[in-house]
């Protein structure tokens, strides 16, 4: 049977798996990201997961950004010691294959559309809430990249034009409000006291205490979600997605994150359409991304297939 080789990679982790067009995977492998020489990694983590035995036919690769697919290059912002990094011919010179390079939430979007949550729509808005908030886009059931391969890069859509300043420049972005980092500052600067060490406080700690009734942690959840309604509601009357699948680190928090961000959404959307968007959370986890990576390159090499 056929396989192709999905790649996921972040500033954390580099994912590797040999993909069959079911979805199944039968062989992968992870390592951590190095500081430095990140391509020698990858390289030994792909040895690693093709072998000799299984044979691939493509390469789909989801990494950070912001990436250029016209170039085939990525900077991703934490990874330093890449930028302007020509990350797609350096696969194809490793593997010899057809590859296919995207962003690590649109592949995450993919991902969820093909085996997870999203399964079932045709127009689906994939959210990473994590440190940062990264995006994706399907719609009828292909993924919208954009000219340069970054569209659906909803965590710097500013949802308040006089809120506060974004680190990428700009201000009243929803990451400025509903990131992990930014719930805790927010937490932090309203008075919330973490039990232990604050300098420790994470979005983990956060929700914790929010599930105890914390009134500043509940109030800092309510505040980013009511965010996150904003760009929701911004983007399915845009776009008119009917599915919106949430993941990330701070997805994790359940029931604290997503019942506040109901009832946004609930207050701050009008149109029908808009209304009748439906919130999910991510069932795939860390796995949709290099799920969506596989689904990616499965699309390429099929499109070169034909005659």
């Amino acid at each position: 049977m056929a396989h192709v080789l999905a790649v996921d990679i972040g500033g954390t982790k580099l994912a590797a798996a040999l993909v069959d067009e079911e979805g199944s995977a039968s062989r992968s492998g992870t390592r951590p990201t190095p500081r430095t020489d990140v391509m020698t990694a990858l390289a030994a983590l792909i040895e690693e997961v093709t072998g000799d035995e299984v044979p691939a036919v493509a390469v789909g690769v989801g990494c950070a950004g912001p990436l250029d697919l016209a170039a085939g290059t990525v900077s991703p912002v934490n990874m330093p010691s890449w930028r302007g990094f020509p990350l797609r011919d350096e696969v194809r010179k490793v593997t010899g294959l057809p590859t296919v390079l995207a962003g690590d939430a649109q592949c995450f979007a993919l991902g969820e559309h093909w085996l997870g949550a999203g399964r079932s729509s045709d127009s689906l808005l994939g959210i990473v809430v994590s440190t940062g908030i990264g995006g994706g886009l399907v719609i009828d059931g292909a993924p919208l990249l954009g000219p340069t391969g970054n569209a659906g890069h909803v965590g710097h859509m500013s949802i308040d034009p006089y809120g506060e300043r974004c680190t990428c420049g700009g201000r009243g972005c929803v990451e400025h409000y509903a990131s992990g980092p930014n719930l805790v500052r927010w937490a932090l600067a309203n008075g919330w006291t973490p039990e232990g060490d604050p300098a420790k406080a994470d979005a983990r700690l956060l929700a914790e205490a929010a599930v105890t009734r914390e009134p500043v942690a509940v109030a800092a959840f309510e505040r980013g979600a009511r965010a996150l309604a904003g760009m929701i509601a911004s983007t399915a009357a845009a776009v008119e997605v009917s599915t919106v699948v949430v993941g990330g680190g701070v997805s994790a928090a359940g029931k604290v994150l997503f019942e506040p961000l109901e009832r946004a959404l609930d207050d701050v959307a009008g149109l029908a359409f808009v209304r009748s968007v439906r919130v999910r959370q991510s069932t795939l986890g860390v796995r949709a991304s290099l799920a969506g990576a596989a689904n990616l390159a499965w699309q390429t090499f099929a499109s070169a297939s034909r005659p």
